[in-house]
């Protein structure tokens, strides 16, 4: 069983930044996809960016030139960098990562914004 550790978050006011870190722990082999979803109170589950492991990236539109996903393969991390936060980017944030054909998520990390 893979178990993804979750770090980051917290509170920021608009026009701020965060960065979110997650990282799979032990030796873990054959991880794809690493990457992050966000669930808004009353909302469902949406996709914020995901990044494979030769590097190509995948963005929602609604965070496109504000969020950067990136990852360190040797340590199993992927990190997001959200810059220029607005409200409406308020939500609990999960990591998920796709390893040997499954699914993994992460506890998730509140990431509030708000002055």
């Amino acid at each position: 069983q893979v178990r993804l550790v979750e770090s980051g978050g917290g509170l920021a006011q608009p026009g701020g930044s965060l960065r979110l870190s997650c990282a799979a722990p032990g030796r873990v082999a054959g991880i794809d996809v690493m990457g992050w979803y966000r669930q808004a109170p009353g909302k469902q589950r949406e996709l914020v960016a995901l990044i494979r492991s030769g590097g190509s990236t995948n963005y929602a539109d609604s965070v496109k030139g504000r969020f950067t996903i990136s990852r360190d393969n040797a340590e199993n991390t992927v990190y997001l960098q959200m810059n220029s936060l607005k409200p409406e980017d308020t939500a609990v944030y999960y990591c998920y990562s796709h390893i040997a054909f499954r699914d993994y998520w992460g506890q998730g990390t509140q990431v509030t914004v708000s002055s």
